[in-house]
């Protein structure tokens, strides 16, 4: 018999963090009133969780070409490629929200494509699940196409960057078994 994922990988008693990486975890925790399984999870390996979340921060929370209503439309779209079921509903949370829009994470997660969105989203996220999916293959024509729709060079970039981020956290969310917060559920449904 198989031991489950969970006891393989143990969560660290948050008592025992480095005080940089608690610090953060309680700040979330203070911000959102609970604290995402994803942060808990990847808290087993210190140096990989401040690598992780650098990286995160520096691709999500910038001012660039991107809103971060789009950072979050690309993160569900290729979570769902890669059957990523903590990312498709955590980011999905945060795409209703920035979106101000109760519907759009679960469009984009079954078929981005029919989803309510620009024909400008469309040919970022075709981008985007291209980088995820079989980026060995973009050439000339890729670029040509998305910078038809008014994509600059950097915007590409971090269109390519937010896809190849997501599918390592993709995998290591499958791999450690990591669940979605029940909070994330209903999160950006209902009006306030």
């Amino acid at each position: 018999m198989t031991q489950p994922i969970a006891q393989r990988f143990p969560t660290p008693a948050l008592d025992k963090l480095p005080e940089d990486i608690r610090t953060r975890i309680m700040g979330v925790q203070e911000k959102s009133g609970f604290v995402p399984n994803v942060f808990l999870s990847l808290a087993y390996r210190p140096d990989e969780f401040r690598a992780f979340f650098a990286y995160h921060d520096a691709l999500m929370d910038k001012d660039s070409g991107l809103t971060k209503a789009e950072r979050e439309m690309i993160v569900v779209a290729t979570s769902a490629a890669n059957q990523c079921h903590y990312c498709v509903i955590a980011h999905g949370a945060i795409l209703r929200i920035r979106a101000k829009n109760p519907t759009i994470a679960d469009q984009i997660a079954v078929n981005y494509r029919k989803a309510d969105i620009t024909p400008k989203q469309r040919a970022m996220l075709d981008f985007a699940m291209k980088v995820s999916r079989s980026a060995e293959t973009i050439g000339e024509q890729d670029f040509a196409e998305i910078s038809g729709h008014g994509f600059s060079d950097d915007d590409i970039w971090d269109i390519a960057a937010i896809s190849a981020f997501f599918a390592l956290s993709n995998r290591m969310a499958n791999v450690t078994n990591m669940k979605p917060n029940d909070e994330f559920y209903m999160m950006g449904r209902l009006p306030k």
